[in-house]
């Protein structure tokens, strides 16, 4: 019996299947180049493109910005026609707290940022300090509030009790008497009466 190891036609076709083989890899090398190629052209090309969208994108925005709505939704922040009737109190209030701005040289009054959602978490945590008796920690979050929304009655309230506890009896009178300006008839003025008269007695 003749060995395949020693027979020509074996060895020809063994040459000719590992020439193919061989052809066969190179064409499936050269392809997946070709796709990478292809794949990253695409891939700058798209970058190219959502750079170009992006810069116009930009553009739009700041064509709007120019073109701004504001002057179509001015806000009518003038007081109601029956304010003085309905609150005859209101215009010394807000005169007082108009007086209480600070002006630069010029006359020219600075405004807080007016933020009541603010203020009302500035008083909530002021409340839970001044529950645990850490007077200056919540006159601190009470000034705040009234920082954010300048004339509250409540913060206003609250900083007097705070400023009466810590021993400052003008401030005390002064945040009182603010609270009572505001709301004269307020759920807290028969308090604020009585720590107003106690401080009077106290001179």
């Amino acid at each position: 019996m003749l060995s395949a190891v020693n027979d020509p036609c074996f060895d020809l076709a063994t040459g000719r299947y590992n020439r193919g083989v061989r052809n066969h890899l190179l064409i499936v090398f050269f392809v997946l180049l070709a796709g990478v190629l292809v794949a990253q052209d695409n891939s700058s090309a798209d970058k190219t493109a959502s750079d170009k969208s992006a810069a116009a994108k930009a553009a739009d925005r700041n064509r709007e910005a120019e073109e701004s709505s504001s002057r179509d939704t001015k806000i009518d922040v003038s007081a109601p026609k029956d304010d003085a009737k309905n609150h005859p109190a209101s215009q010394g209030a807000v005169e007082d707290l108009e007086g209480s701005e600070v002006a630069d040289a010029s006359g020219v009054q600075e405004f807080h940022p007016w933020n009541p959602m603010k203020a009302r978490k500035d008083i909530e945590v002021g409340d839970f300090y001044f529950k645990r008796k850490n007077y200056r920690a919540a006159l601190e979050r009470y000034k705040e509030a009234l920082y954010y929304k300048n004339g509250d009655a409540l913060a206003s309230y609250h900083v007097a009790v705070c400023q009466e506890k810590l021993g400052d009896k003008a401030e005390a009178r002064k945040y009182f008497e603010q609270y009572l300006k505001i709301l004269p008839e307020g759920p807290l003025a028969k308090d604020a009466h009585a720590s107003l008269a106690k401080l009077g007695k106290a001179r």
